[in-house]
């Protein structure tokens, strides 16, 4: 089962019940001081258009609308901290907190998880790096996100080694063919895309993350018949993961606009999913 629920997370995730989950993955407001904002558009063919393309074709844009959520707070820390406190009240004891951040916030947040889980408790930052966007002629061109992994208990959690993705070796020819049709395991260096902003699995919210990605996290990090949560859940990469690979999760956001637009993901996809992947948004099912 998804469920779905719509306000803020901090009260909410103080009427779950202690050690109620296997895996905790947030992707928190990277308090970057301005409004995040996407905007959906589609191209058509148009000799008066307001674009070039391919061959010297016109195109004309047809936005198909805007989405947006603040992205400012005059003390992240004590915005964050309590929510990273109930994150390890309902973490179970083999369970796992994974915080996606930027740069800019990742140092405070970790001081923070430090003090929460003791340092002990701290397995590895993880770089997702991309290479997408505009670059910067005045300094190197921001292109990772920072993700902290943390274990509620360091000799104890869950790690499926044997359902990690593999990658291919940059340098194939040194390896051998065996290796090389194998494939590598990962490093805490993840290469990968971002949402493309054609592709299918695009819903248009402005921090969508890949599934890709948080498919990794779920199928290494939890088991099939968890509980996972989300309390910053934005588009519901999560809960798709989760209902993909036959996991519970809760997922939590205080903006309509996310709340509706992960409800039509998981509706959509549910025939794709399983018998178990019902959605509950706001104590009623929806079919």
């Amino acid at each position: 089962m998804i469920e779905i629920h719509h306000g803020d997370n901090l009260p909410i995730l103080r009427s779950l019940d202690d050690a109620s989950f296997n895996l905790v993955y947030i992707d928190p407001p990277f308090n970057t001081g301005t409004a995040r904002v996407q905007t959906r558009v589609r191209t058509v063919r148009d000799d008066a258009g307001d674009r070039r393309g391919f061959g010297g074709n016109r195109y004309r844009t047809i936005k198909l609308g805007t989405q947006s959520y603040d992205d400012a707070f005059d003390d992240f820390p004590a915005f964050l901290g309590p929510r990273l406190e109930q994150a390890y009240r309902l973490l179970r004891a083999d369970g796992s907190l994974f915080v996606h951040l930027d740069p800019r916030e990742a140092h405070y947040c970790k001081v923070m998880l430090d003090s929460i889980f003791g340092r002990q408790s701290f397995m590895n930052e993880i770089i997702w790096a991309y290479d997408y966007g505009g670059r910067s002629t005045r300094r190197w061109p921001a292109k990772h996100d920072t993700i902290l992994w943390y274990a509620k208990d360091p000799d104890h959690y869950t790690y499926n080694y044997d359902a990690m993705d593999r990658i291919p070796y940059m340098a194939p020819g040194l390896v051998g063919p065996e290796k090389a049709a194998r494939g590598k395991t990962p490093t805490d260096v993840w290469w990968m895309t971002i949402v493309s902003t054609q592709g299918r699995e695009r819903t248009g919210y402005p921090t969508q993350k890949p599934l890709r990605l948080l498919e990794r996290i779920v199928k290494i990090h939890s088991r099939p018949g968890d509980r996972l949560l989300d309390f910053f859940a934005g588009s519901g990469t999560l809960g798709e993961a989760a209902a993909r690979h036959g996991r519970d999760a809760v997922l939590i956001d205080s903006n309509p606009e996310a709340i509706a637009v992960m409800t039509r993901r998981l509706d959509k996809g549910a025939e794709l999913f399983s018998d178990a992947a019902t959605v509950l948004v706001h104590g009623t099912i929806r079919a």
